[in-house]
């Protein structure tokens, strides 16, 4: 997928940010989030990479099977784009839980700049040792085959809803894809487990 995203230069800086998130809150991890993405251009970013399932937390445990989860965040990522218009000047990769129209659960990365949905990335391989359970709540991707080996032809277009958050822009970029922008910088996202897994997706 490509993208016109390129500033004058192939030099990126990237703002990562740990922030202390609470399952639920959703007024508050959007404050949060929307400050991170301030504090990220005075610092001259133009890169921001935030936690996984940060919109809404990362613990909601069984309230990811619920769909007002999945809306709240929806909502939430509205109005960083529109309301406090975070992205305006700035790639931001967000953290959020997605319905696909499968009715599966995917843990994802929205990327967005300049109030567009750029790609949703799905999270190929979940994390269920120890104290996590993401296997409960999400399904791990599964890219559908390539054809002819090119990595566009198994795009998977999510249609955004509800329609009135998202005026503009009625489908994303769903799948295991990556920005290229038009200076030549490509840039791909991959969360926790799939860094670990024998099979890593950037292998």
């Amino acid at each position: 997928m490509s993208s016109s995203l390129s500033s004058s230069s192939t030099v990126v800086t990237v703002a990562t940010c740990q922030l202390n998130q609470w399952a639920m809150d959703f007024e508050g991890n959007l404050e949060r989030v929307a400050r991170s993405c301030v504090e990220a251009k005075e610092r001259g970013a133009s890169v921001r990479v935030g936690p996984e399932l940060e919109l809404c937390g990362y613990g909601c445990e069984d309230h990811f099977l619920e769909l007002d989860t999945m809306d709240h965040c929806w909502e939430s990522l509205a109005d960083l784009l529109f309301v406090k218009r975070v992205t305006d000047g700035l790639l931001c990769d967000f953290g959020m839980p997605v319905l696909h129209r499968s009715g599966a659960r995917y843990n994802c990365r929205i990327l967005c700049r300049d109030g567009r949905i750029l790609l949703i990335r799905p999270k190929t391989a979940m994390a269920d040792n120890g104290n996590y359970r993401e296997s409960r709540y999400f399904t791990a991707y599964i890219p559908p085959p390539n054809h002819n080996n090119k990595q566009y032809d198994n795009r998977d277009d999510y249609q955004l809803l509800p329609a009135h958050l998202f005026p503009d822009q009625t489908k994303a970029p769903f799948g295991t894809h990556f920005l290229e922008c038009g200076d030549g910088m490509t840039l791909g996202c991959e969360s926790c487990e799939e860094l670990w897994t024998p099979q890593s997706s950037h292998i």
